[in-house]
């Protein structure tokens, strides 16, 4: 380790000799032969003679890493039998000492002072801190950690060390608002990875100051609140004030004005005056409407003020439709069968539905319309609250039947619906069933002079 004291062992050679141990023949003694490079001092280590050990020499200031020309040694160690006189063997080996470092420097800022230039709104690395480090930058000792130790309340700013470099990048983490605050004043210190050795202590450049400042930039405009809602039952009249949407814009400190247009209104049924933000319909709001989803309307409107290049903001509008009773219940299915010697009567169990909401649906009323249908043929029984059942009271001829079923909602006021039940009575002959020909639709005697005194009145 570089600043070692003067007699730090830093390594043990040892050689071995053949001869008999006994004897002076293998009686071995060490010196250093030769040391490369030779600075600062031809004479840095000392080698024990007997015992092979290897010692620095030299005060702790010449084995300084950070002034040494190269911080890499080599001994050429000559081991000597028959005690290291001229007359006994010798063999040579090669010791490599590495002059270790230690986080004897501090890191220093190149200046004390750092500028920076950011747009508000944005975001990044915006300035790239520098220091300078004299230790090993394998190392510890070199590398750097950077803090904010004032001027960041708000959490906006974050730095972080680049690996490559050891540059503090300094970053806007949340976005800055030139309205609020136009500058801002970063104090930053630097530490190393590594604690600094006991003697060496952080000096005032270990910090630096970084001035920032934010440049105005044109801001969209805000709606306020987003989404916006409002709730109106469907069926409003048209021209109805739905309400006034209000969008501020950021830039304070301009006089800016802004306009309102709509962006996206997928049933066109609103209109927004570009001034003062009113918003009104333009057609009949349609709770049962494609574009409405769980009885929710989304429209989108755009604020754009008069900056330049101009900028624009969204809004959305949400309006909830309430449920009135525009809609007639309608019955399924529309067709059925029966035997024409049918021991059972029953022809068709009827459901209907309604597209509005409770309580403008079920229960349900179901009839056959009585001006066309004689009373003694067909017959509709309620089995329940959205379900009737028709029935014959006598068996019919093998023919088609159209028999009209008036539905009736719950609503107030109600909404009626009358559709043709078609009823096929058809043959059925040995478990084979006939429909095909059931000839021309057969019709009650009222139909059929309703439709006589129509012919007539066209004569």
């Amino acid at each position: 380790m570089e600043g070692s004291p003067t007699g730090t062992t830093v390594m043990r050679m040892t050689a071995f000799d053949a001869d008999d141990p006994a004897t002076d023949n293998a009686l071995l003694r060490y010196n250093i032969r030769q040391q490369t490079p030779d600075k600062p001092s031809p004479n840095m280590f000392y080698i024990d003679p007997e015992k092979g050990d290897i010692v620095t020499v030299v005060s702790p200031a010449l084995l300084d890493r950070e002034t040494l020309e190269n911080p890499k040694y080599e001994l050429i160690i000559e081991a000597q039998d028959m005690a290291g006189l001229d007359v006994g063997l010798t063999g040579t080996a090669t010791a490599t000492i590495m002059i270790d470092d230690k986080n004897d420097h501090s890191p220093k800022f190149t200046k004390k002072e750092f500028q920076a230039t950011v747009e508000e709104g944005a975001m990044g690395v915006i300035v790239n801190l520098t220091v300078e480090d004299k230790d090993d930058p394998t190392t510890g000792a070199w590398r750097a950690a950077y803090t904010i130790i004032n001027g960041n309340p708000g959490q906006s700013f974050e730095i972080h060390t680049n690996p490559q470099t050891n540059e503090g990048m300094l970053s806007v983490v949340k976005p800055l608002d030139y309205e609020i605050s136009a500058f801002h004043t970063l104090l930053i210190k630097v530490e190393n990875e590594d604690p600094l050795v006991p003697d060496v202590s952080y000096g005032s450049s270990s910090t630096a100051t970084v001035h920032i400042t934010v440049l105005d930039v044109n801001e969209s405009p805000v709606f306020y609140p987003d989404p916006m809602m409002v709730t109106k039952q469907e069926n409003i009249s048209v021209g109805s004030v739905l309400l006034t949407v209000n969008a501020t814009d950021p830039d304070s400190l301009q006089r800016q004005t802004i306009r309102y247009s709509v962006y996206k209104d997928p049933a066109g049924w609103l209109n927004i005056n570009p001034i003062n933000g009113t918003v009104d319909t333009t057609a009949l709001l349609d709770r049962e409407s494609p574009f409405v989803h769980n009885s929710v309307y989304t429209a989108l409107f755009l604020a754009t003020d008069s900056g330049n290049p101009p900028a624009t903001g969204t809004g959305t509008l949400l309006i909830t439709l309430e449920d009135v009773n525009d809609n007639a219940p309608f019955i399924y299915p529309t067709v059925a069968e029966v035997c024409d010697d049918a021991k059972n009567l029953s022809v068709v169990i009827l459901g209907a539905t309604d597209k509005d909401l409770h309580p403008n649906t079920d229960p349900f009323k179901f009839e056959i319309h009585k001006q066309t249908v004689p009373d003694k043929v067909w017959k509709i029984s309620k089995i329940n609250n959205t379900h009737a059942l028709v029935s014959l009271l006598q068996n019919l001829n093998k023919a088609n039947y159209h028999l009209p079923i008036m539905v009736t909602d719950s609503g107030k006021p109600p909404m009626t619906n009358i559709t043709d039940l078609r009823v096929q009575v058809c043959s059925c002959k040995n478990s084979k069933v006939d429909c095909n020909a059931a000839g021309a639709p057969h019709f009650s005697a009222a139909t059929a002079l309703l439709l006589s005194l129509f012919s007539l009145a066209r004569l």
